[in-house]
């Protein structure tokens, strides 16, 4: 029976009461990250080059480490003993290797704005945006497998693959003015996020609720999940006003 399970993929199932106002609760915040000016000037082709540079450059260590986070909710997993563990190890584990190749991705995406590959890995963000980076190693080395899954996958996965979608439409705007060089290389982060990976929030929060055994998990989860949402507001934010 566990070999047949192992190799039967996630299902997604219709959210019941707690799960869809956990859900729905999340929305404004999530919205808050997508509707940033950040990503409304880039999806428009306005954002000054300043910010846009700034927020590649800042942004990556959370891209590159993405997958460690990933990892370290991996390894608390504990299939047999608590329910939604064999899922969430199985998950996880096909999902890692994706998010090392999105960084390398990442990279041809600033490469093509004139960052270079040393710029890139010797960036120290200011604390602003850096602080996610933090939050998410305290989730994933202190918190529960489902506050991590919350903070991680569901947060910051889900507002991406949605201001993604939109920032897609403007690059091309940056290369009309000759200040960055667009090509299928430099758009593969923003394509790939725009389109297959607007999966995995749906996914992470089949987890949750697979995990959440209790009320009081859940509302752990929703906080792990609220915060690192206002952690991604507070990097933008930061990233808006003090970059030009």
């Amino acid at each position: 029976m566990r070999a047949a399970n192992y190799k039967k993929g996630l299902e997604l199932t219709d959210h019941g009461p707690w799960a869809q106002a956990f859900w729905d609760d999340l929305v404004p915040l999530k919205n808050r990250v997508v509707e940033h000016p950040v990503f409304v000037e880039m999806g428009a082709g306005t954002l000054s080059l300043p910010r846009f540079r700034s927020a590649l450059l800042n942004f990556y260590p959370l891209v590159e480490n993405f997958p460690k986070y990933m990892g370290l909710n991996l390894a608390k997993t504990q299939p047999g003993r608590y329910p939604g563990h064999e899922e969430s190890k199985n998950w996880l584990i096909s999902n890692i290797k994706v998010e090392q190749r999105h960084a390398y991705w990442y990279q041809d995406w600033a490469m093509g704005f004139g960052i270079s590959l040393e710029e890139l890995e010797f960036v120290t963000p200011p604390a602003a945006m850096d602080a996610v980076n933090h939050y998410l190693w305290h989730m994933g080395r202190q918190a529960s497998l489902e506050e991590g899954l919350a903070a991680t996958n569901l947060a910051i996965e889900w507002a991406t693959g949605e201001w993604s979608q939109s920032v897609v439409k403007g690059m091309q705007a940056y290369q009309e003015n000759g200040v960055a060089t667009i090509n299928r290389h430099s758009m593969a982060w923003l394509r790939a996020h725009a389109s297959y990976d607007d999966a995995h929030p749906h996914e992470a929060m089949e987890l949750i609720k697979l995990t959440c055994a209790d009320e009081a998990s859940r509302e752990r989860a929703f906080a792990a999940a609220a915060k690192g949402l206002e952690y991604y507001i507070l990097a933008l934010d930061h990233c808006y006003t003090e970059s030009d």
